[in-house]
């Protein structure tokens, strides 16, 4: 080591830290990584090294991927900078110009424009075919068709569509099927199963689970998933080491959570269903749940006012439940998705699929479900 005091401020103290066995998982906060030769250098090129810059890999984010990728019981995984990063990424392993897919007729607004607003423009064409028609995929079928894409549990209308069905007749097609588990998670199901090919989710919602991190996680079969990796790398959608940090340990307690969130949400949705303000609640139920691994529908429900000129005001009364265009946290939160989540749907579409403007999106937390319940009831009668 030099002498000089400028050399010494740099360089003093990391070798010990390199030597420490820590029980949680570092965080590996670096940019770059150092390589003992030039030989090694090589020989990361030559596929025998595991990192080099952190944009094309870190030991974070790894952790991550392959820990949900193990929850999904899938081959392989990787994470991005969000669940668009995400879905990005799963389409563009897939998809090139003049190709085709097909997408549900309910899914979430930002998957929409990503689909009918960005990738169009590299000549991709999407098209949504009603999952209620067990005929739709026939009928929508075409030469290019390449890709056929699903939610477990549809935002905002909680939907529940046979998935083990619709994976089979896209396979039957040929197509390589994509699955958004974000709602669900691989505590209620695990697409894998039933022979998805890729499944996404927004790790921002319940895989990370405290509304402190924006993350993205793909998983599924491994040449898919190298492909995606590289996407994900070359479109500059990586996340950073601490964000893959958080988001990890926040997933060491998705079954706890989830286990307490279902259980409220069910709870909080019968109460919806039987009051006099709501005019229509929207909740899965155990028939539309089959393939559920756990006797579980979910930790979200949605509503809609009776008299629909209320929506100010209602969201207004609230006393410590938090308005937020984001679901999962373990506090309750509410959002409106006429103007969040779905805003990028024209009015038309919305109507269509029955997003109106007294709808709420409710994502119930870990509170005690009767503290809940309380807000609900008072907000509704102010």
């Amino acid at each position: 080591m030099a002498d000089s005091f400028e050399t010494k401020t740099v360089h003093i103290g990391q070798e010990p830290l390199r030597q420490v066995k820590s029980k949680a998982s570092p965080i590996y906060q670096t940019s770059v990584f150092a390589f003992s030769s030039l030989e090694d250098v090589e020989r990361y090129y030559e596929g025998e090294g595991e990192f080099l810059y952190t944009r094309n890999g870190n030991p974070n984010q790894h952790e991550l991927a392959d820990a949900v990728a193990a929850l999904e019981e899938a081959e392989a995984g990787v994470s991005a900078a969000s669940g668009m990063g995400a879905i990005m990424a799963g389409l563009l392993a897939v998809l090139g110009p003049g190709d085709h897919i097909l997408v549900s007729h309910e899914i979430y607004g930002g998957t929409y424009s990503l689909l009918f607003n960005e990738l169009s423009k590299l000549g991709i064409t999407a098209e949504c075919i009603d999952l209620n028609r067990l005929d739709s995929l026939d009928q929508h079928i075409r030469s290019n068709t390449k890709m056929f894409f699903m939610e477990t549990i549809t935002n905002p209308l909680l939907t529940v569509a046979d998935m083990p069905y619709w994976i089979m007749q896209a396979k039957n097609y040929g197509l390589t099927v994509m699955v958004d588990n974000t709602f669900a998670t691989p505590y209620l199901v695990q697409p894998a199963h039933y022979g998805a090919d890729l499944i996404a989710h927004s790790a921002t919602k319940y895989i990370g689970g405290h509304s402190d991190v924006t993350a993205g996680v793909l998983v599924g079969k491994q040449e898919l998933i190298e492909r995606a990796r590289q996407v994900v790398v070359n479109y500059g959608a990586s996340l950073s080491p601490f964000e893959a940090w958080l988001t990890a340990r926040g997933l060491k307690t998705l079954a706890l959570r989830m286990e307490k969130q279902c259980d409220n949400a069910k709870q909080i949705a019968q109460f919806l269903k039987s009051h006099p303000a709501v005019k229509k609640t929207y909740y899965p139920d155990a028939a539309s749940t089959p393939f559920f691994a756990r006797q579980k529908q979910g930790a979200m429900v949605s509503f809609t006012l009776a008299d629909e000129s209320r929506i100010y005001d209602f969201f207004r009364s609230f006393r410590w439940i938090k308005l937020a265009p984001s679901l999962a946290g373990v506090e309750t939160s509410l959002s409106h998705p006429v103007t969040t989540s779905h805003r990028a749907l024209s009015p038309e579409q919305r109507e269509a699929s029955g997003i109106t403007k007294g709808m709420v999106r409710l994502s119930v937390g870990i509170e005690a479900a009767a503290d809940i319940q309380e807000e609900l009831e008072r907000a509704l009668f102010v």
